[in-house]
């Protein structure tokens, strides 16, 4: 039993550092740029679909993933140049109808591409064993990998947001954009530069979750509601409570798929623990959000309010 609990641990923080991933790049793009970007779900599909492609082409799975960042990278750029700069000063409603419309497109256009039936995203045979741990557990090696990817760009987010210039610039158009312009900084390039980095993480995310998710037109919807969900938790524009929040809602979520049933076997009658279970832990993480907004409706770890 301690190795079950172990091993669901390590999968419910294997979620969390994916969920990080997305909603880092969400909250950033909130945070800084004061803007709602409903197709950020759809980049984390493109990173998928773009990591199956240059695998194909290249050979090496580890190249593939990187290069779909990059590519993903591109893409929020163009889309940042060509489009969302052109909607900063509407209304986060008109945020929401472009990008929903934008969401309809990328689901269509991979449909064009691909195919709508799911794209097998295999790994190769270095990665795809298991790891002896303490306790008797056998944890795929792939998922390990995830996890450390995961802490590792987190710290490296970490480092420079806090102690880079152009992260301190990054703060400071956060906290009041129309000072840090009248100071000289390009809020235009800057703006640019924060999509765009947003863009990559959803798509190293798509990349990463590739092999252990359907590859498919829409699989970027249910992450994306699970992203604003830990955004909402963590604050709005904090990384800190991003990270926070994402393991939270990583080990809620896996834990309570896991264990749930069985916990309320103990007190029901086995059909009503099998029909509640599911039912319930689907609703865990939304449980948790809405206890939040009521104790601290600015999330855990709220970023400082722009004046």
């Amino acid at each position: 039993m301690t190795a079950l609990i172990l091993e669901q641990l390590l999968n419910g923080l294997q979620l969390g550092v994916l969920l990080f991933l997305i909603a880092a790049g969400l909250t950033l793009i909130f945070g800084v740029m004061d803007f709602i970007n409903l197709s950020h779900g759809s980049l984390f599909m493109l990173g998928a679909y773009f990591a199956v492609l240059f695998q194909g082409l290249t050979g090496s799975f580890l190249f593939a993933v990187g290069l779909a960042g990059l590519a993903v990278c591109l893409i929020g750029l163009l889309f940042e140049v060509l489009l969302v700069r052109r909607l900063y000063d509407r209304s986060h409603l008109d945020h929401v109808l472009v990008t929903y419309g934008l969401i309809l497109v990328a689901n269509e256009s991979v449909s064009i591409v691909w195919g709508a039936s799911p794209v097998f995203s295999g790994l190769p045979g270095e990665l795809s064993g298991l790891v002896a741990l303490p306790f008797g557990i056998s944890y795929p090696l792939y998922r390990l990998l995830v996890i450390a990817v995961g802490i590792a760009v987190a710290a490296l987010l970490f480092w420079l947001v806090k102690e880079t210039r152009v992260g301190m610039r990054v703060r400071a158009g956060a906290t009041n954009r129309t000072i840090v312009s009248v100071m000289g900084v390009n809020i235009s390039l800057l703006f640019t530069m924060v999509f765009a980095f947003g863009a990559f993480l959803a798509g190293l995310a798509g990349a990463l979750a590739g092999p252990l998710l359907s590859v498919q037109p829409g699989m970027g919807e249910t992450v994306l509601i699970l992203s604003f969900v830990v955004v909402v938790i963590g604050g709005l524009g904090s990384i800190k409570g991003a990270l926070l929040a994402a393991v939270m809602v990583g080990l809620i979520d896996t834990m309570g798929r896991a264990f749930l049933r069985d916990f309320l076997s103990a007190f029901f009658s086995p059909r009503v623990a099998s029909e509640a279970g599911p039912a319930l832990a689907s609703m865990l993480v939304y449980i948790l959000m809405a206890l939040i907004l009521f104790f601290r409706p600015e999330g855990l770890l709220p970023m400082q309010k722009r004046s």
